[in-house]
């Protein structure tokens, strides 16, 4: 059941109201941007690593089965993994980062998960009858708060999203189901792009090397390649199983029976089992240092950190540089708000463009 929407419509013949918002989220402009948003990998490297877009797709597909198997609504735990990256700009983490360096100047902040919110509740405009996507609440309540717990008074935009209650199981598994998704993907990347060799990630996490050692024996005469991807498919299940068993023992112990009995419980109770929580930490540790701090990617974020400044500030010493309805709205409100909000609905290669266009 949900809670409803901020303009109310009359119920559809055959969808449910999750199903309605899941594919109000997959028509909307923002959802097809992600195709060309970095997730790990600049693009022009090679056309097999992931984008934002498919690291969503696989997000969906984890979160959609631990709900089937949990018993929990895969509607709405599909709809928020697919609208849980809507948010984030161009260049992955290091443009998130750069647009917040940017704001702080002005005393405030940016957060991709409170700029996806005002994406669905006003940037697209695809309805006569009201701004935004006029999705349910649980799917909004979801996009705040599927990766943090609000804080009471932090923010009157937040303020009606219960920020003192837990959000739903469905809100909670997105998280660690984005987790489990990009520490295995960035990981295959990774390995396709001759970052590391066997015997480095064997030696980081154990829990691979045993994986590796019972492939190895099952199919000897396979190439490397291949042994190295049936590997991969059993961390993955290793990870999206102590998902699921965690999360079982979690709510056991707790005692908790309904929505409201998780939302009033003190912690969150998705979680994972230790071994799986221990295998994703080694994994991370294994990738910040072989990878996301490899000279290649930090040369490509460095290029990529500078042209968001720089263009941040071509148009902040003259607003009236902004496209419309931005430039408009700059007039009404802060010029620095709107300048964040357009360059974080760009794509890599609009803002690459429309760098070289304006300032070369």
């Amino acid at each position: 059941m949900s809670r409803g929407r901020r303009y109310p419509e009359l119920s559809h013949p055959y969808r449910t109201e999750f199903q309605r918002d899941r594919d109000r989220v997959i028509h909307a402009r923002a959802f097809r941007r992600l195709e060309n948003k970095t997730q790990v990998f600049p693009s022009g490297l090679s056309d097999h690593f992931r984008n934002r877009l498919t690291h969503t797709i696989e997000v969906a597909q984890i979160a959609r089965t631990v709900a089937a198997a949990l018993g929990l609504d895969e509607d709405l735990t599909e709809t928020l993994a697919l609208v849980h990256d809507v948010g984030h700009p161009p260049f992955a983490h290091a443009g998130e980062e750069e647009l917040r360096r940017q704001m702080q100047r002005f005393g405030e902040t940016f957060e991709h998960n409170l700029h996806a919110l005002r994406i669905v509740e006003s940037f697209e405009a695809r309805y006569a009858r009201f701004p935004g996507l006029n999705l349910t609440f649980e799917v909004r309540e979801g996009i705040v708060k599927h990766s943090r717990d609000l804080v009471p008074g932090e923010s009157a935009e937040l303020d009606g999203y219960l920020p003192e209650l837990r959000p739903p199981l469905e809100a909670q598994i997105i998280d660690l189901a984005d987790e489990v998704a990009y520490n295995t993907a960035d990981l295959d990347d990774a390995y396709s792009a001759g970052m590391f060799s066997i015997d480095e990630i064997r030696t980081a996490v154990p829990a691979f090397s045993d994986l590796w050692e019972a492939i190895e024996m099952q199919y000897p005469g396979a190439e490397e390649r291949v042994q190295f991807l049936e590997t991969l498919r059993q961390v993955i299940n290793l990870l999206v199983s102590g998902l699921l068993d965690g999360t079982a023992a979690a709510v056991s112990a707790a005692g908790v029976e309904t929505v409201d009995d998780v939302r009033r419980y003190p912690d969150r109770l998705v979680r994972l089992t230790p071994v799986a929580t221990a295998t994703g930490r080694e994994l991370k540790r294994f990738l910040h240092r072989k990878v996301y701090q490899s000279a290649a990617l930090l040369d490509a974020r460095n290029r990529s950190v500078r042209m968001i400044a720089e263009l941040f500030q071509y148009y902040e010493a003259a607003p009236d540089r902004l496209p419309q309805p931005y430039r408009d709205q700059a007039h009404e409100s802060t010029p620095h708000r709107e300048i964040c909000a357009y360059i974080a609905g760009m794509t890599d290669g609009y803002c690459s463009r429309v760098y070289a266009d304006l300032i070369g």
